[in-house]
């Protein structure tokens, strides 16, 4: 488990990638503005820093020189802004890597997976396994009996991301924004999808056993094996 701190202030921005780096099995810390995000490195240190580049007060490029200057802890960079000469600014200053507004929070988490290794941070892809389930997150591929199974990517992550938190319910609205990022969409969304997977992981998809409906609420994984 690496240390992550997430330095955007946006509060959705923010909530959407502490929730998915979680996701990720990542210890997360969160700040609004670079002298709160300077003055947690100090009192402890991190792993990575998710870094917003334009902040309030101190500015991402500024957080990122002081970083720098004060140890070698990985950042990568989040910006609104597309021109090249922005990006590049960020990469001169130290960022390791960068990600352009709007992202797939996907696509970020495999980001900062990828510079944590790159830096010699442990971050070990999971093997989730339930039964005869097996999900293989480094290969992005989930067999059911030992036979793979045709997911589309959105269907992958909603395997992925109840299997690795079983037994607890989840809303429309939560799985939405944690497993997709979402923080405004269509609900129905979750209900094809949780249909669709069920048509593939389940014995009986009329009767599910896996994937189950919890009245009120939303959707629950149950666990059938412990172990």
């Amino acid at each position: 488990m690496a240390r992550v701190l997430v330095v955007d202030d946006d509060h959705t921005v923010r909530e959407v990638v502490v929730s998915y780096l979680r996701a990720h099995e990542h210890e997360v810390t969160e700040a609004a503005d670079g002298e709160t995000a300077l003055r947690l490195v100090r009192d402890r240190p991190v792993d990575l820093v998710v870094l917003d580049l334009m902040l309030p007060g101190i500015d991402g490029i500024e957080v990122c020189r002081r970083l720098r200057e004060a140890g070698d802890v990985p950042v990568v960079m989040l910006t609104a802004l597309g021109e090249e000469t922005d990006r590049v600014v960020g990469l001169e200053v130290g960022a390791d890597d960068y990600v352009t507004k709007p992202f797939s929070p996907r696509e970020l988490a495999l980001r900062v997976d990828s510079v944590l290794r790159r830096t010699h941070v442990a971050v070990a892809p999971r093997r989730l396994v339930d039964g005869d389930l097996v999900v293989d997150e480094s290969a992005h591929t989930a067999y059911r009996g030992g036979a793979p199974l045709a997911l589309t990517g959105r269907e992958f992550d909603l395997l992925r991301f109840l299997l690795a938190h079983p037994g607890k319910a989840y809303s429309r609205d939560e799985l939405l924004r944690q497993v997709w990022g979402w923080s405004i969409g269509d609900q129905s969304t979750v209900t094809v999808h949780v249909r669709r997977l069920r048509e593939k992981v389940e014995p009986d998809p009329r009767q599910p056993a896996r994937l189950v409906t919890v009245w009120g609420v939303g959707y629950r994984w149950e666990a059938t094996h412990v172990g």
